[in-house]
């Protein structure tokens, strides 16, 4: 049943009380006088269809307990020892002096009911339809894109801690899979000694390189005789966690193993791989977790949010957070997705970013929009130090051809290819042109023509000065959002995606305090 706030004030009521000593302007005065405002009862409704049980707690003070939670970074233990002991939190919440708050367990309840409902980041569209209420970022005509990684809440297994990891849980989770472990599962204990009742890493002479690989050869055959025993095709059809399970062990027995040396596959040796596999798996506990590289010298373990910020108020305008690798989630493919759905965009606006949303892609869907990209190109590098890029070369579009800078036109092909071969031989421009034996042949991108007219136009005036005044805010709310906040709580895309919203909600919240919000008869307004 959904709870609901008592109209009458308590004599003990911290608002009532002491009220007049919350900072103007705070978080915790706004709550104070307008969650109900903000969070009424029939927002939360349809977490509770059926009207029976025990009365939930009230949604407005839930959702100010989230919105606190998220701003000042707080366990939900930490949070509810705050609405507990924090006079400032009681005022927010309407909570008496006296009152104890909830089991830190309904936080979870709130937020799994949250998960599953249609509109699980609904405090964020809630603070968002108040942004859009005040006209803060009415008519403005830009967005700044960025991302950032924050660090998963799971440590990084290698392959062997995943092997055995992902053993034992296909054990717990799938039935009757610990019968196959025993009667199967034999290679490690025989090598080793150590079977899989054990989460410790066997004892071999790591530095041996042949012991390592008798060590491999053990866990995956025994990953693959377990899953040979098992009805996969029935559990899989089944779905849930068993299917899960044996879908993960799968992929870690075969994401960084490859043949021993001397083997051709099929005599059963095996070795960790001399490669890093694409998007790979780094721990069984959080398998959404990527390795990430936001610049070649930082990497980091863990997602990566994404966010479109209104650059003259600092609000964000809209939020994602995704796996840290894969091309469906560059920064590029989920910038342009989330800028084309936002709703607080009407108009024609310019849109900010550096180079990593500089792709063809990209800018074909802003050019379909007839919107204006303001995004730093991607460096052009020629084939020789000091020689010819392939803006020297001249594409006529409408004849299908490239001309290079010695004169000489080539058909492009239809797998959109100008190669030059014999006509580089005796050219007098070859030294600055290529060093390839068989001449240089320009690969062309999809939207070669968009780009070239992007990498023109960011060299003039007109690109560069509004880039260098307006897209530091963007840098400057990604501060603000990880600020404490680096290292997630959560494990997965979903319940992170849900936090990443509830953090920006309360930090535009606390923006448009910052921006003056009032709210009069006539609705919400910045003073």
């Amino acid at each position: 049943m959904q709870g609901e706030s008592s109209p009458q004030r308590d004599v003990l009521d911290v608002e009532s009380v002491a009220g007049h000593l919350l900072p103007a302007g705070s978080v915790f005065g706004f709550l104070a006088e307008h969650r109900a405002r903000l969070f009424p009862d029939a927002l939360f409704a349809d977490l509770f269809p059926s009207g029976r049980g025990r009365p939930s707690i009230p949604g407005e003070v839930i959702a100010s307990v989230i919105v606190l939670q998220s701003l000042h970074g707080l366990s939900d233990r930490e949070a509810v020892d705050a609405l507990t002991f924090d006079l400032r939190w009681k005022a927010a919440c309407g909570y008496p002096v006296d009152a104890k708050a909830f089991d830190a367990s309904s936080l979870t309840v709130w937020r799994a009911r949250l998960a599953a409902s249609e509109r699980p980041q609904r405090i964020f569209e809630v603070v968002r339809d108040v942004i859009d209420a005040t006209g803060a970022v009415k008519g403005r005509q830009r967005r700044a894109l960025d991302s950032t990684i924050l660090d998963d809440a799971v440590a990084r297994q290698d392959t062997v801690t995943q092997l055995i990891a992902q053993v034992r849980r296909v054990g717990r989770e799938v039935p009757n899979a610990l019968q196959v472990i025993t009667e199967r599962c034999t290679r490690l204990e025989a090598l080793t000694g150590q079977g899989y009742d054990s989460t410790a890493k066997p004892r071999i002479a790591w530095d041996d390189t042949q012991a390592r690989d008798e060590l491999m050869t053990a866990l995956v055959n025994d990953a693959l005789a377990l899953l040979g025993g098992l009805d996969t095709e029935a559990i899989t059809a089944a779905g849930g966690k068993p299917a899960e399970a044996i879908a993960l062990l799968a992929l870690v027995a075969g994401q960084d193993v490859e043949p021993a040396e001397g083997s051709d596959g099929t005599d059963g040796r095996w070795r960790i791989a001399r490669r890093v596999a694409p998007e790979r798996v780094i721990s069984t506990v959080d398998p959404e977790t990527r390795h990430a590289h936001k610049t070649v010298e930082r990497r980091q373990d863990g997602f990566k949010a994404h966010v479109v910020v209104e650059p003259d108020t600092g609000l964000a305008t809209m939020v994602e957070l995704t796996k840290a690798a894969g091309p469906d989630n560059s920064d590029a493919t989920v910038g342009a997705r989330l800028v084309v759905a936002d709703p607080t965009i009407t108009g024609p606006v310019e849109v900010l970013g550096d180079s990593a949303y500089a792709t063809g892609d990209m800018l074909a869907t802003l050019d379909a929009k007839q919107w204006t990209p303001l995004v730093k190109p991607w460096p052009i590098r020629p084939a020789v130090t000091g020689g010819f890029s392939i803006d020297d070369f001249t594409h006529d579009p409408t004849a299908g051809t490239m001309t290079c800078p010695a004169g000489v036109t080539k058909t492009i092909t239809k797998t959109r290819k100008a190669v030059f071969g014999i006509a580089c031989r005796a050219c007098p421009l070859r030294q600055r042109c290529t060093t390839a034996a068989k001449g240089r042949t320009i690969q062309l991108h999809e939207h070669d023509l968009l780009q070239r007219r992007h990498r023109q136009r960011a060299s003039e005036d007109g690109f560069q000065g509004p880039y260098r005044q307006h897209r530091p805010m963007v840098e400057r709310s990604i501060a603000w959002l990880t600020r404490g906040n680096r290292r997630l709580r959560y494990r997965g895309v979903t319940k992170n995606n849900n936090w990443l919203h509830n953090r920006a909600a309360a930090i535009n919240l606390r923006r448009l305090l910052t921006l003056g919000l009032t709210h009069s008869p006539t609705g919400w307004a910045i003073a």
